[in-house]
């Protein structure tokens, strides 16, 4: 079997893995009050690649054949991407109209009821990780430490800062160390999270989580760089979203400041110096290699 078709399967069995994990931890659409409910399901399950749970659960093969030993952390993980989703699509963000093809969770359950959806699904990741993480048969230390580095991750020293630092940043003021900051922090930082997360859990070494974050800051920010090459180039089919919302709301981007060729450039080079930090970790790491390929070469 080809790697790509490998990736494939890999993709589709956790990806359902994760679905039916969700499925449980989120409460029925018909708890009261329904509204909440329906509209944290309807923006949970609308689609996405579960990047960052295929992360976690991917970097859990390094330590353990059991990929759902950490289940729980890498829904949380989802949880909580997907409530960055649901504001940054609201009018006072980016203001756009379709998220994944179908319509954002505001223009369906009107703004505050998305903006509640966001803040209820971020709760939800934290109260998950609480039960679960208590019930399971990692070390609590770990359990914290995993929860402080989401949490890290997802606040102002991470996602949430560099979502200010975009939004505050004067169009055509942009220079590398603030684009670099922006996006490591508001893309990055939760992909950096997923990775670490596992390696915390499943008690890696100094060094390896050393290599592990690293692997995933280069990563992230490849990411990043593809998602600003994709909203010129990308397909609206294919992507679920209508190109060029970063131009319509004067984002910080690297085709902005470099150009679509040397944005490009960045990208592999990012992925080759992400993929140089597997090595240690030997034929364990052909799922987190053929990710970080697909994630580079991506059409949406």
């Amino acid at each position: 079997m080809k790697v790509s078709d490998r990736l494939g399967l890999y993709l589709q069995e956790r990806g359902e893995m994760i679905n039916r994990a969700l499925e449980g931890f989120l409460p029925p659409p018909e708890a009261y009050p329904p509204v909440i409910h329906e509209a944290m399901r309807y923006s949970v399950f609308a689609g996405g690649k579960r990047l960052r749970p295929i992360l976690h659960l991917a970097t859990t093969d390094l330590f353990t054949d059991d990929p759902a030993s950490s289940l729980f952390f890498a829904c949380s993980l989802e949880l909580v991407h997907t409530y960055s989703l649901i504001h940054d699509d609201l009018p006072s963000m980016d203001d756009d109209d379709f998220r994944r093809g179908r319509p954002t969770s505001h223009k369906v359950f009107g703004e505050a009821v998305a903006v509640l959806a966001g803040d209820a699904l971020l709760t939800l990741a934290f109260e998950i990780i609480a039960r679960e993480g208590r019930a399971s048969a990692f070390p609590p230390d770990k359990v914290l430490a995993a929860a402080a580095e989401l949490a890290r991750a997802a606040g102002s020293a991470g996602m949430i800062g560099g979502q200010v630092a975009d939004i505050s940043s004067l169009p055509g003021s942009w220079d590398e160390v603030t684009l670099a900051y922006i996006h490591s922090h508001k893309t990055g930082a939760l992909i950096r999270a997923s990775v670490c997360s596992a390696a915390i859990l499943h008690g890696a070494s100094a060094s390896q989580l050393e290599r592990l974050a690293s692997f995933a800051s280069s990563l992230g920010l490849c990411f990043q760089i593809v998602d600003d090459i994709l909203d010129i180039t990308g397909d609206e089919a294919r992507m679920g979203k209508r190109p060029g919302s970063d131009e319509r709301n004067a984002r910080a981007t690297y085709p902005g400041l470099h150009g679509l060729t040397k944005s490009q450039e960045l990208a592999k080079i990012l992925y080759k110096k992400a993929v140089r930090e597997l090595a240690p970790f030997g034929d364990r790491a052909g799922t987190l290699r053929a990710l970080a390929a697909y994630l580079v070469d991506r059409e949406s």
